[in-house]
């Protein structure tokens, strides 16, 4: 069973006594375990001695009236699953100990990535995104830190975040874990229902017609992914957008190269996101 870590205190005293003979993994989650998130865990393993999981529904990510109170919390069932998994420390800390004052204290501001894309219709959420991660890099002292590529803007802010501030911290990207009809695991998932479940493979469409139109341009890329997720009646499109993966900037028609597409849509209420590599421009 895994050493579970209540408070902060605990976890500086203990994880700083395992720095010292060993290297440390950090896989940073919410809870509500699938998956996705014990791929993680297993290249965690691969790349520290020792690997910490952090459970902790952070509420300075979620704006007013997102799903933060009824956000899946399944401790114990997750607690079974990353033993099963082999994970030698849980940090699960309360919200007091993590936010003494409230979450209106400091926060970790991002570049111009973290005002685009999911930042427009989830106000501040990346500030309190960067906010937990840089303290949980402060307490938890990894030597390497796994996040999934599903939450590609995330991803990218956390490894400017890295590489600005200068953190001795190796941050590696987990590819996305898929149900054999494509949809990308997620915990919101268990909101679908049956039709609303269905539905949702539109947002793999719509991230296939992108890819498969690369030859034809941003256009026409565009085009085709909102045309698969307008044809579900359950399916509210937030957006489609198409970013070079170095940077995050938003590719205009001229773009020719490597591009990742962003999809982001509201099924029933649920709100999924995802994403898939393509090649706009003839590829060599």
């Amino acid at each position: 069973m895994p050493h579970v870590l209540t408070t902060i205190a605990e976890a500086i005293e203990v994880l700083r006594e395992v720095g010292k003979t060993d290297t440390i993994a950090l896989v940073p989650t919410m809870g509500a375990l699938h998956d996705g998130h014990l791929s993680l865990v297993d290249i965690a393993k691969r790349n520290a001695t020792k690997t910490v999981v952090s459970v902790f529904v952070n509420p300075m990510q979620f704006a007013p009236g997102e799903d933060f109170e009824r956000y899946p919390r399944t401790f114990d069932d997750d607690l079974a699953k990353l033993d099963a998994a082999g994970v030698d420390y849980v940090f699960a800390p309360a919200v007091s100990d993590m936010y003494p004052e409230g979450v209106k204290q400091t926060r970790v501001v991002g570049g111009y990535a973290a005002g685009l894309l999911e930042a427009a219709h989830r106000l501040a959420h990346f500030d309190g995104v960067l906010t937990v991660v840089t303290k949980l890099f402060n307490i938890v002292r990894p030597n390497s830190a796994v996040f999934g590529e599903k939450d590609a803007q995330q991803l990218f802010l956390v490894r400017r975040l890295v590489h600005d501030l200068n953190l001795d911290i190796n941050v590696i990207g987990a590819p996305i874990i898929r149900e054999e009809d494509g949809l990308a695991l997620s915990s919101r998932n268990r909101y679908l229902s049956t039709e609303e479940r269905a539905a949702a493979l539109s947002l793999v469409r719509a991230l296939s017609a992108a890819a498969s139109n690369g030859d034809r341009g941003i256009r026409e890329m565009i085009s085709g992914a909102q045309g698969a997720l307008m044809d579900e009646k359950l399916v509210k499109m937030d957006y489609v957008s198409i970013v070079d993966p170095e940077t995050f900037a938003l590719v205009n028609e001229a773009y020719r190269g490597k591009a990742l597409v962003l999809v982001a849509a509201r099924v029933g209420t649920t709100r999924l996101i995802d994403n898939m590599s393509a090649y706009v421009g003839e590829y060599r």
